[in-house]
């Protein structure tokens, strides 16, 4: 169990610095959003090119985002029962929706979206706007973010299942707060 710890410590680590990046992918996505808007008005020039790396930033921290928002335990869950269950109960529930339903989706979806990603890389694929980007690294975000999700999955199932078995994980992020309405 502790090799597997090491494993989950891992990606962890993997998926907190992309969190970073998207952090500060948020930032220059405003920045350009704003230079853009100001050389738009300022001069009347506006290029593709800047808008499609919007997209681009934007497709980026939502796909690549979401392994780090389930590392830290902040992504969306229906809470009906859940909030009543106790710690253990919590982790159980935690394992099963992790093992039957995020798990499968993710490896599904990973594997439908590579021939959309693949199609497009062989084509060199291009914006069909005029100074727009390639199109197949963007399209490769699909299958990567997917990965990246699943692979945050198995550090979770390791690390509730050392729980479980009454092995304390630091890592292990499990709390859950109601969310304010």
């Amino acid at each position: 169990m502790k090799s597997l710890l090491s494993f989950s410590a891992l990606i962890d680590t993997l998926n907190q610095k992309i969190g970073v990046l998207c952090d500060w992918l948020v930032l220059f996505a405003c920045l350009v959003s704003g230079g853009n808007a100001m050389v738009r008005y300022a001069y009347d020039y506006s290029s593709n090119a800047w808008l499609e790396i919007q997209w681009y930033m934007f497709a980026i921290i939502v796909m690549f985002g979401a392994s780090y928002t389930l590392r830290r335990n902040e992504h969306v869950r229906v809470d009906i029962f859940y909030m009543r269950l106790s710690e253990r109960g919590q982790l159980w529930i935690d394992v099963i929706g992790t093992f039957l339903f995020l798990m499968p989706m993710c490896l599904l979806l990973c594997w439908l979206s590579w021939p959309f990603f693949m199609q497009s890389y062989r084509v060199a694929e291009e914006s069909s706007n005029a100074g727009g980007l390639l199109r197949w690294p963007i399209k490769f975000a699909i299958p990567a973010g997917f990965a990246l999700v699943a692979l945050q999955g198995v550090s979770e199932l390791i690390k509730r299942i050392a729980a479980l078995r009454g092995i304390r994980v630091p890592e292990l992020e499990a709390h859950y707060e109601r969310p304010v309405q």
